[in-house]
């Protein structure tokens, strides 16, 4: 194993005093000044305090445990849910020079032994491993007689029955308490309502734990929905504004995975790769090595493709079906611009999404209260693709968040949806329904609304009916969307396993159907894409425009680099610190070390190499900054 020593000036060693976290924040990771809660948390921390943060994706959750980890004596224990996620987060720490390891069971006996000499000599930074191994082996018997700095527990909405990610073996952590008593505990999660914050701390014994709460509003995320009206079409048009970045697409099931990669991989340009827990061992590897590899794919997956993604430069996620949470719904997105640049979220999503999620749910046999509690986030969910106002605030309000106004980032705020007296269409639609038996779905509802005939129609004699032909001065588009609005309101419902059969729900569709209700609906526009008007924010856009030369230049030094080392380019630079580095074109070690994600120890093993792109793209055009020190 290699293990990249810090500097024994900013971090110490066993039984060391405690280090500056300012200093390591400059020196080891390169960032200027702590961001938000970040140095709120640490300094709990480092007064030995247990921490409950819960940090959007991109806020710089990682930062609030590997600093204090450097800075107190002692190994930093990290209980990390994947091999994935803890392989990317090791080979990230080790390129800014921090002695990290991982425990887990693909690794081969030799580098397994090497990590444990580490772990005896108390050479090592931080340690990830999962739930399961830290608590099967007999490592905490081993850490008994050295010291810990803190535990990490990552990906803590897996501790709660109420979370959408609940792994079992999470709640066992609770032993910690008692096993490493005196060690402060961090749990951390970037998805979490009240309900599953409480659960947390119960189930993890951290009562007493400081809650950290970070604004989960993500400014460089544009996030978007629309009605599914020809599903590949749709996606082909998303993708034909995005060439050349990577994204996930995320399916319902296997087989929906593998049918959309294929019809993806028959455009020229696209390289789709399918993902799902069906895959053998093999394959799943090789989909997940390619993603990894920095080139530009789309991954069509399942949620199986989930949290051991660290991928950086995500530039889009796109839902074919809907989430049935608005927490799974928040995780999956944040995949999306963890980098900090414009990121987009698509949710294509229909009346058949709902009514199948819906009647999932009478299948369920969980408890009445986890039964309720899934009942509401549905809801919540259904609210969320439907609301024709900020979407973004309709999102945060799920995790008891107010935005003061509109995000300006979403396409309600920036093609506000047109709304209108939709009681009578209702109407129509319930009476057609209940006059053709409810025994019928959504298309041949529109085709006796809109007074059109074919052998199914004349077959149940639908065609004498008088309400045949009542809603023909309007387009299919229209009666689609109003049954759409109707099932998302709950007037409209399956019942049974038949999901294409709609049927009244009398409670809600009678005060309709007698005029006691009104219902304002939105207007349905046929081919709905929203124009964007201004671009997301970025918290990490460079101030200047970067050269695309020497952007090109720097990706491929940052290829080979990361090809040299087996390792995935991101780990070696994101594309954030490439574009400030394109903008500002430095000239010399002390300019370089003014970019941000650039610490000590990658100015020292790149600094060169960096320098001389930004040397022989600047005389190649003619207006060198001086010569680049070697």
């Amino acid at each position: 194993m290699q293990a990249f020593g810090v500097p024994d000036s900013i971090c110490p060693s066993q039984g060391a005093t405690i280090a500056d976290p300012g200093r390591v924040l400059r020196e080891v990771f390169g960032y200027p000044a702590f961001r938000g809660l970040q140095l709120p948390v640490i300094e709990t921390v480092l007064r030995g305090q247990d921490a409950l943060v819960l940090m959007p994706t991109g806020g710089g959750k990682s930062l609030c445990y590997q600093i204090p980890a450097l800075c107190r004596p002692g190994l930093g224990l990290v209980v990390s849910p994947l091999i994935a996620l803890m392989e990317d987060q090791v080979q990230s720490l080790r390129q800014f020079g921090v002695r990290a390891a991982a425990l887990h069971s693909e690794l081969d006996p030799d580098t397994a032994r090497q990590i444990w000499r580490h772990i005896a000599a108390g050479t090592l930074d931080l340690l990830y491993v999962s739930p399961e191994r830290l608590l099967a082996g007999n490592l905490l018997d081993r850490l008994a007689d050295q010291p810990v700095a803190l535990v990490a527990i990552d990906e803590a909405h897996c501790v709660s029955q109420w979370g959408h990610e609940f792994r079992p073996d999470y709640r066992a952590l609770a032993c910690l308490k008692s096993r490493l008593p005196g060690v402060p505990r961090l749990a951390l999660t970037a998805t979490a309502d009240a309900r599953t914050s409480r659960d947390m701390l119960a189930g993890l014994a951290m009562p007493d734990a400081q809650v950290f709460t970070a604004s989960f509003h993500r400014p460089n995320l544009f996030i978007e929905a629309e009605p599914k009206t020809g599903e590949t079409a749709q996606l082909l048009g998303f993708l034909s504004r995005h060439q050349g970045e990577t994204g996930i697409i995320y399916c319902g099931t296997r087989a929906r995975t593998e049918r959309v990669a294929a019809r993806l991989r028959r455009e020229p340009g696209i390289e789709a790769i399918a993902y799902h827990a069906g895959l053998d061992v093999a394959a799943k590897r090789a989909a997940l090595a390619r993603f990894r590899s920095g080139d530009a794919v789309v991954m069509v997956a399942t949620i199986a493709f989930g949290m051991g993604i660290d991928r950086p430069d995500v530039r889009y996620v796109i839902h074919t079906d809907m989430p049935d949470s608005p927490e799974a719904y928040y995780q999956q997105i944040g995949r999306a611009g963890r980098d900090g640049l414009p990121a987009t979220a698509l949710l294509l999503h229909g009346g058949e999404d709902i009514a199948r999620a819906r009647h999932f749910l009478t299948q369920s046999s969980a408890p009445d209260a986890q039964l309720a509690a899934m009942r509401e986030r549905l809801e919540a969910m259904i609210a969320f693709t439907e609301t024709p106002e900020c979407r973004t605030a309709r999102l945060l309000a799920c995790f008891g968040e107010a935005l003061a106004e509109p995000c300006g980032h979403c396409d309600t705020c920036q093609t506000p949806p047109v709304l209108f007296d939709g009681t009578e269409a209702a109407r129509m639609v319930l009476s057609a329904a209940y006059r053709t038996g409810q025994m019928f779905g959504a298309v041949h509802l529109v085709h006796v609304l809109r007074g059109e005939t074919n052998d199914m129609v004349r077959r149940h004699g639908h065609d004498t009916l008088p309400l045949f032909g009542i809603g023909r001065d309007r387009p299919a588009t229209f009666w689609r969307g109003v049954i759409r609005q109707l099932i998302a309101h709950g007037a409209l419902d399956t019942g049974t396993e038949r999901l294409a059969r709609l049927t009244l729900v009398p409670e809600i569709a009678r005060p309709i159907l007698r005029g006691e209700a009104t219902l304002r609906l939105r207007v349905e526009n046929s081919a709905p894409q929203p124009t964007r008007t201004t671009t997301p924010a970025t918290s990490a856009a460079p101030v200047e425009a970067p050269s695309p030369a020497l952007l090109a230049r720097l990706k491929a030094l940052r290829a080979n680099l990361a090809q040299a080392q087996r390792v995935p380019a991101y780990v070696i630079f994101h594309d954030s610190v490439l574009l400030e580095i394109a903008a500002r074109r430095p000239a010399s070690l002390d300019a370089l070390a003014t970019i941000k994600g650039i610490g000590t120890s990658k100015q020292q093993r790149y600094g060169a190499a960096l320098l001389a792109c930004v040397a022989e793209q600047d005389a190649a055009a003619g207006s060198p900054h001086g010569p680049a020190p070697t």
